[in-house]
């Protein structure tokens, strides 16, 4: 079974190839010597296709926007785990405190209420964290999508006087191979930073 799954892909790999094959050399040698030529701010030849790319990893490591939710979100995480610590002390403290009791003879009846009342801490302490830890989560989605939305708010007014088809946000892992040639990585954080300092 796993030979026909490899022979299968093998013949779809060779199909793919032909197709690929054909279909980028049916065109003129002049249109391709045209496309392969195109500088990135020419604009957009007729028929061709313009891509170009940023680093991801610059723009987490440049674009101020990035740093300050950055700087924001981890306050909030040391907000959260120093009231997490504080709830937490509050229930070993409560702890302690009926265990010396207990030590010192409790009836049953105290000693059940105690059970109940560390019972009570207890879930009111993980509600409380699960909250926070939504909380925080939700900041993070919130904060990553304005990121997210400055940059293609800023792509594309960049892009109407380049006329790139398509933009990438390159990763690594992603593409296989880049012409550093089509880099925009420097106008974009740059031209994120100006915009920013505006807000």
């Amino acid at each position: 079974m796993k030979n026909v799954s490899l022979a299968l892909n093998v013949v779809l790999l060779m199909a793919v190839a032909v197709l690929f094959y054909l279909h980028f050399s049916s065109g003129k040698k002049t249109e391709q010597t045209k496309v392969a030529a195109i500088n990135t701010a020419d604009p957009v030849p007729k028929g061709g296709v313009r891509i170009a790319y940023f680093e991801m990893d610059s723009i987490n490591n440049s674009f101020q926007m990035v740093k300050d939710v950055r700087a924001e979100l981890s306050k909030e995480e040391e907000n959260l785990n120093n009231a997490l610590a504080r709830m937490q002390k509050a229930y070993n403290d409560k702890f302690t405190q009926y265990q010396s009791q207990a030590k010192a003879g409790m009836s049953s009846i105290e000693s059940d209420k105690a059970n109940r009342e560390m019972l009570q801490l207890q879930q009111r302490f993980s509600a409380e964290k699960q909250q926070m830890e939504q909380r925080l989560q939700d900041l993070s989605v919130r904060k990553t999508q304005q990121v997210k939305d400055k940059v293609e708010e800023f792509l594309k007014e960049y892009n109407k006087s380049r006329g790139y088809t398509y933009i990438l946000a390159y990763e690594p892992g992603f593409m296989f191979y880049r012409d550093s040639s089509y880099d925009i990585t420097a106008d974009v954080v740059k031209g994120l930073n100006e915009q920013y300092k505006k807000k």
